[in-house]
């Protein structure tokens, strides 16, 4: 795992960053997990995870495809639940850009602008759990 950029921004004390690797290996207090509205591709709770919660954000329809509101709606929602939950801190992968087809640059821009417009009373760190170097280049350059 490598870190691309930490601590890169803090608006509203939420320190938001990027990291090449595995999103269930993070030491963060939550993770989303990218679903569809059925929650075909997630169903399970955190087990053995290091994380707390697993947050399963429904990111496309039952036709597999996304588009720009569904990634700032699923995003949005992930921090409000976080921030139910309690938890101060979140890992998010790069919604909709897998199996969803949605393009990396824009999925960047999108995620990046709701975590900074979200306003949070207990979480504080947001990290973008993305794979590959094409989507870190992405996440690194939107924040």
């Amino acid at each position: 795992m490598r870190t691309i950029a930490s601590g890169g921004s803090a608006v509203a004390d939420l320190e938001l960053s990027v990291v090449d690797g595995d999103i269930t290996a993070l030491d963060v207090e939550a993770i989303a997990n990218a679903a569809n509205n059925a929650l075909w591709m997630g169903s399970a709770t955190a087990g053995r995870l290091p994380a707390r919660w697993v947050i399963h954000g429904a990111v496309m329809g039952h036709d597999l495809r996304t588009d720009a509101e569904l990634v700032r709606r699923t995003t949005e929602s992930c921090l409000r639940v976080a921030e139910e939950l309690g938890a101060r801190s979140l890992a998010l992968p790069a919604f909709g850009t897998g199996v969803g087809g949605f393009p990396l640059g824009e999925c960047a821009e999108i995620m990046v602008s709701a975590a900074r417009a979200f306003e949070s009373t207990s979480l504080e760190r947001v990290v973008f759990a993305v794979f590959g170097d094409e989507a870190a280049r992405a996440f690194r350059a939107a924040l």
